[in-house]
């Protein structure tokens, strides 16, 4: 056995994704208060809860906004899979935070917990007396994120934003899309999804210091920054040019060639930047006159220039296979890949061996197939324990098991409507129809 052989068995046996639940995980032990509704904040906090940490999500009488948003109107099972996809593993409770008693009991979980997440509108929380000031003053140590469209301080906060607004005022949406057409924005909420991450990339920073000093801290992010932070050599480039980015469709302006190109029977994405690299693709083309003349890459990177390789490439895929491509690059030493589809990556077998795509039971909605989140980690790795949850499904758990309420406390604050559970008459609120009343639960 070679040791490249031996390496790799070594590998697959560290990652094996059916020891997923046999390991520990790397957050286990913080506790995170969700006070968040669509998709910027319960994508952080549900980073954040598949690497193991006890999420807790607060909703109040409507309910999250992504119970009802979902594509073409379609639920399953009376789950929004708008709702879904941002709010695994989390424990969820229906609460009045504006009512006294409400407040008081959310004060109780933070003496409890580590982190306070909230997107709502700057300066929400401080009216309920929940704001960084108050919290910090009972737990010395809590972190506390608030994300929103455009921060807490500001002359823009307070301005309404969504995942397409912040795509625009983060300067992505202008310069996507084909040069002679308008602006485009992504077709996936991407400015809520990486937005997301790098606000749990701060909570992590944040507990690593408090661990460090025993300090909490109150982190601001703005959704609109955050965009602009992904847009590579953008600036730079503005800055010294004076001139702005240029839409230019599916070819990238600063590795040629990289772009998409239809073959006979779909689409590949090419890329070849390296001269040898170049030359592989050149040389199964019968083109080496192209790599003769644009061996470097720089001059390959003049637009003149540019334009004729990927026309030349896109004449020659036009009459291939998709595969044939892929085979090709593979044996040349150029990148090559079909375009997948969402089936194709949910049923491929490279994601499902490493765990990017994990198949579990649910015990309220039954088999389920989730993307779940890398990096993959050997000894402490992500993983989707349960789906999201109808409003309070958790409240017994949250209040009974964690701060120590009586039962007959527990039904006084249902009567008093300080807590309470799904309205049986909006669908999206409650369990599937066919659920057994007790499936899922953590007190039944």
């Amino acid at each position: 056995m070679s040791d490249d052989t031996a390496y790799r068995d070594f590998l697959n046996e560290k990652f094996d994704v059916g020891q997923l639940f046999d390991k520990p995980e790397p957050l286990a032990g913080v506790r995170v208060l969700e006070v968040c509704y669509v998709v910027l904040g319960p994508a952080a906090c549900d980073y954040l809860a598949e690497f193991g940490a006890e999420v807790i999500k607060f909703e109040g009488q409507k309910g999250d906004q992504m119970r009802f948003v979902t594509p073409y109107a379609y639920f399953w099972k009376n789950m929004s899979p708008g709702l879904e996809i941002e709010n695994h593993n989390k424990y969820w409770v229906g609460m009045h935070l504006g009512h006294p008693q409400g407040k008081e009991l959310f004060l109780e979980l933070v003496k409890k917990s580590d982190v306070v997440v909230d997107n709502l509108t700057p300066g929400r929380m401080a009216e309920w007396g929940l704001s960084y000031r108050e919290l910090s003053r009972i737990n010395p140590g809590i972190i506390q994120l608030h994300v929103s469209g455009y921060g807490s301080w500001g002359p823009w906060t307070g301005r309404t934003s969504y995942d397409a607004v912040a795509q625009s005022m983060g300067s992505l949406s202008p310069i996507t899309g084909f040069q002679d057409r308008g602006p485009i924005k992504s077709g996936v909420w991407i400015a809520d999804w990486i937005t997301g991450l790098m606000c749990a990339v701060a909570v992590m920073a944040a507990l690593n210091y408090r661990e460090r000093t025993g300090e909490g801290q109150f982190i601001d992010y703005m959704q609109v920054e955050n965009v602009i932070r992904w847009l590579d050599w953008t600036w730079l480039y503005t800055f010294k040019t004076g001139e702005n980015r240029k839409r230019s469709g599916n070819r990238d302006l600063a590795v040629c060639p990289s772009d998409l190109f239809e073959c006979s029977n779909g689409w590949v994405a090419l890329a070849a930047f390296s001269e040898e690299e170049f030359r592989g693709l050149c040389g199964v083309m019968d083109r080496l006159d192209l790599y003769e003349k644009y061996a470097d890459p720089l001059k390959r990177l003049q637009d003149e220039n540019s334009r004729k390789i990927l026309e030349a490439i896109g004449q020659w895929t036009a009459t291939k296979k998709v595969a044939e491509i892929e085979a090709l690059g593979n044996r040349n030493g150029f990148a090559a890949s079909r375009v997948l589809t969402a089936a194709d990556a949910y049923d491929s077998e490279h994601y499902r061996q490493r765990g990017a795509v994990q198949e579990y039971e649910d015990p309220v909605y039954g088999t389920m197939r989730q993307e779940c989140y890398p990096p993959r980690m050997s000894e402490t790795p992500s993983r989707v324990k349960w789906s999201s949850r109808p409003v309070g499904f958790d409240n017994r758990y949250v209040f009974q098991k964690i701060l120590g309420l009586s039962l007959e406390k527990i039904k006084q604050l249902e009567f008093e409507k300080v807590i309470f559970q799904w309205n049986p008459d909006i669908p999206s609120h409650c369990p599937p129809p066919d659920w057994d009343g007790k499936s899922g639960l953590k007190l039944p």
